[in-house]
């Protein structure tokens, strides 16, 4: 169709009046929806859109319009209007998370799909048409999925018209975007590049069980593997925090339980990228930047980085490890950069991590979670609470 026909449609009146914060029709097709991704059959097929299931849950639905609630007296919340959304290509389900949390508050939204997405990214797609066909007619008429060939005059009537566009993507894409003028009382919410990383506690490593080593090598695979380690919060870096003695044993033993893990599941990786991580990883060997170098079949390729001045955020191919050595957290600080966001973490108590994030004092780091969650999507993302972005403030005296 063509974009004024689509903004005319999605801007009219819908059946049973306007949507509002937390509306039932929005939270019902969500339930419903989130019923369907957690059949046997998708979550085999694709085990990423289990955590996406369990995030839409009527209980988590609930819980998240409540927090909402819970603010001054006086003040109400309302929706933005017409939320825009521009979601990455390479982390295939990714929009559904800003897009469900954008319509629960009560918004009209359009989210153009990447022609490129596949994979999950379809099987979204296919459950969003299976569920809608039970819906209120307000659901069809307020939320759309689109997808269209680069065209900047059909992005820039789309940004004219919106209240918040919620870019995703490299600085790039997210710059090119904001070429686009948006109208005076519109926001941008922009998710760009990011870089993330992993830390053990050689410490807490030696006081672990075998058993929840093996867990926290499963849990990091996970981090790992997932999205071919192209998502903003996959670590690239894996710090070893503790004494330089102790560090050798405890990656003997890391690398032999994450091998065994790549085995156990069949991960691979093909061989084009497997040739990509050999050209990367020379590369580092070549400047300096790396001091040691092996593989373990094309899955994982363990780097040690010679300091922290030769960190990798960028892409070097999925199974790739830079390792460094540190004393103490204290130390990684200096080496953190604003654009650095997820540090997922095994060993630490929750008071090292919290001196860690004083010390940091906004140097950098919006979240640090368990090894297992670098890619478990919250409604706080980025240090942006999602909810409150997409909703605006009312303030009401008598």
């Amino acid at each position: 169709m063509s974009v004024e026909r689509l903004l005319a449609e999605i801007t009219d009146e819908p059946v049973g009046g306007r949507l509002t914060v937390g509306d039932d029709r929005v939270r019902d097709f969500l339930i419903a929806f989130s019923r369907r991704l957690l059949k046997p059959d998708l979550a085999r097929r694709h085990p990423e859109l289990g955590s996406l299931g369990f995030f839409l849950r009527k209980g988590e639905l609930a819980r998240a319009v409540e927090r909402l609630a819970d603010g001054v007296a006086g003040q109400r919340r309302a929706p933005r209007g017409l939320v825009l959304h521009f979601p990455p290509a390479n982390v295939d389900t990714i929009f559904v998370y800003s897009w469900a949390l954008s319509a629960l508050a009560g918004n009209h939204n359009i989210v153009r799909v990447s022609a490129r997405a596949a994979g999950a990214a379809q099987t979204v797609l296919e459950a969003l048409n299976d569920v809608l066909a039970d819906a209120h007619p307000a659901i069809a008429q307020t939320q759309r999925m689109i997808t269209y060939d680069r065209d900047d005059a059909t992005t820039g009537a789309l940004i004219a018209a919106c209240d918040l566009r919620v870019l995703w993507g490299g600085d790039h894409s997210v710059n090119e975007l904001r070429k686009h003028p948006i109208r005076p009382l519109a926001r941008d919410l922009a998710f760009p590049d990011r870089s993330s990383f992993a830390a053990i506690s050689v410490a807490g490593w030696q006081a672990s069980s075998p058993e929840q080593r093996v867990a926290a090598v499963d849990g990091f695979a996970n981090d790992l593997y997932w999205f071919d380690q192209a998502a903003c919060s996959s670590p690239r870096d894996l710090f070893w925090v503790g004494a330089a003695e102790d560090v050798g044993q405890a990656r003997v033993e890391f690398d032999e339980l994450l091998s065994d893990v790549v085995a156990r599941r069949g991960w691979g990786v093909d061989p084009a990228m497997a040739v990509e991580k050999y050209v990367a990883t020379y590369g580092l060997a070549a400047t300096g930047a790396a001091t040691k170098i092996s593989f373990t079949g094309n899955a994982v390729a363990n780097v040690s980085l010679a300091g922290l001045d030769d960190l990798q955020r960028h892409w070097l191919g999925a199974g790739t490890i830079c390792h460094v050595t540190v004393a103490s957290l204290a130390e990684l600080a200096p080496a953190i950069q604003r654009k650095d966001q997820t540090l997922s973490q095994y060993g630490f108590t929750m008071s090292d991590l919290d001196d860690f994030v004083t010390t940091l004092a906004g140097r950098g780091i919006d979240r640090i979670v368990p090894f297992g969650q670098a890619l478990t999507f919250a409604g706080t993302w980025d240090g942006f609470n999602l909810l409150h972005e997409f909703t605006r403030i009312i303030t009401i005296q008598a």
